[in-house]
């Protein structure tokens, strides 16, 4: 039996970046930059004011104060957006809103609090230092300053940045194509009238929803029938598609585990016990004369979900151009304390369901592999060591998020 991060490195060996493009800015949400991006202009773009107020020269307001304000006549308003080449008259000064371009000569901001409003002369009642509320052209960021560093994932947040930058495109590499593959001839879609013995396919549903939620794209969500042949021809069109396959179901002991029979003898594929519950039976490898990689999960629903957590979720940041080891399915891990014990087993790297709260881990009421109604209502996985056999209220225990789970009410989510 080999260990989770043994495994893990089998499964990265065979998986290289995908193709490097210029991305136009709409279409690179989630996406990996290839290379560093530097701001194209200075941020802020023009020197402006922080508060709504009167521009002023800081020596017209000297010895100014609530008990002595200083009047100064008002040249006008300048609202944000406003595009004119302004200048301050000494001994005058300027409305102006947050925002808005100071204008030359204006080295200071008396906010509008500190004055009685007015808009023909105005009494002002504060003195300030030079640069008082005043946001200076480049503060922020200078042009040809790094923005975001190759291996950088686009966020929301750091789009804006880049497109602030006045940034146009930037070099990612293309969002991963995966394919999902479920097999069983018991499986039927959603909504469908289920015959004795036969389920609904939930596992490709969910896998597609991961792959979605983690910036990669599904290309293909297929079902093979419990034979060869059919399998075959699923893998095939899988390999041509994808960058990465998956599969669930079929790589058990069992008698008619399909998956395990086709691609045992190939010689590209790899099967393994891996110390860990749920997920215990694995495999991975490449198949097609693309040598595209293939991992192939279990087929009990838990045992998908936290497999794709510690070995697709790896596998994918690495086509997306991410460095990532061995220890890189545990990275995003956050601290928590046990809101409640239970018990593990010795030699397994527990993956325990449980729903973090205010920083307290509480576990799902049904462990067992084949268990779904928990599933809704956890949020992070519990990593327990295997050298642990029960975790004792209070305990320390480093929790995985769950992809797409929602917000983690305290605990903490990873960079």
């Amino acid at each position: 039996m080999r260990s989770i991060e043994e495994h893990l490195a089998a499964v990265l060996a065979t998986v290289h970046p995908t193709p490097v493009v210029e991305l136009p800015l709409v279409d690179a949400l989630g996406c990996t930059l290839a290379e560093p991006v530097r701001s194209r202009v200075d941020l802020p773009g023009f020197t402006n004011s922080a508060m709504d107020g009167y521009a002023v020269r800081a020596s017209d307001c000297a010895g100014a104060s609530e008990e002595t304000p200083v009047e100064l006549p008002v040249e006008g308003d300048i609202a944000a957006g406003d595009t004119r080449d302004l200048e301050l008259t000494p001994g005058r000064c300027w409305r102006i809103m947050t925002g808005a371009p100071m204008p030359a000569g204006a080295d200071a901001i008396v906010p509008v609090e500190l004055s009685d409003g007015g808009t023909d002369r105005v009494r002002l009642r504060l003195a300030p230092e030079v640069g008082r509320h005043v946001r200076a052209r480049g503060e922020d960021v200078r042009a040809g300053d790094e923005l975001l560093a190759a291996g950088a994932v686009v966020t929301p947040g750091r789009l804006a940045l880049l497109a602030a930058a006045n940034v146009a495109t930037v070099p990612a590499h293309t969002r991963p194509r995966v394919a999902v593959i479920s097999t069983g001839d018991e499986l039927r879609d959603p909504g469908t009238e289920l015959g004795h013995g036969e389920i609904v396919d939930s596992n490709s549903l969910m896998l597609v929803a991961l792959v979605r939620a983690v910036g990669a794209e599904p290309v293909l969500r297929a079902r093979s029938r419990d034979d060869a042949g059919s399998l075959r021809a699923v893998l095939d069109e899988a390999a041509d598609a994808a960058d990465l396959v998956l599969t669930t179901g079929g790589v058990s002991m069992g008698a008619y585990d399909t998956v395990k029979e086709v691609l045992a003898d190939s010689g590209s594929v790899d099967f393994a016990k891996v110390a860990m519950r749920p997920g215990m039976p694995q495999g991975h490898g490449v198949i097609g004369e693309g040598r595209t990689p293939l991992v192939t999960l279990p087929g009990n629903p838990l045992s998908a979900m936290v497999s794709f957590h510690v070995f697709v979720l790896p596998a994918i940041a690495a086509l997306q151009g991410r460095d990532g080891d061995v220890d890189s399915w545990r990275s995003g891990a956050v601290p928590a304390r046990a809101g409640a014990g239970w018990a593990s087993v010795r030699g397994k790297t527990e993956l325990t369901r449980v729903t973090l709260r205010h920083g307290l881990a509480w576990p799902a009421s049904g462990q067992g592999s084949h268990m779904v109604g928990a599933l809704a209502d956890s949020n992070a996985l519990a990593i327990v060591p295997p050298e642990v056999t029960a975790v004792v209220e209070g305990d320390e225990v480093a929790c995985i998020p769950l992809v797409g789970a929602g917000s983690w009410s305290g605990a903490g989510v990873p960079s």
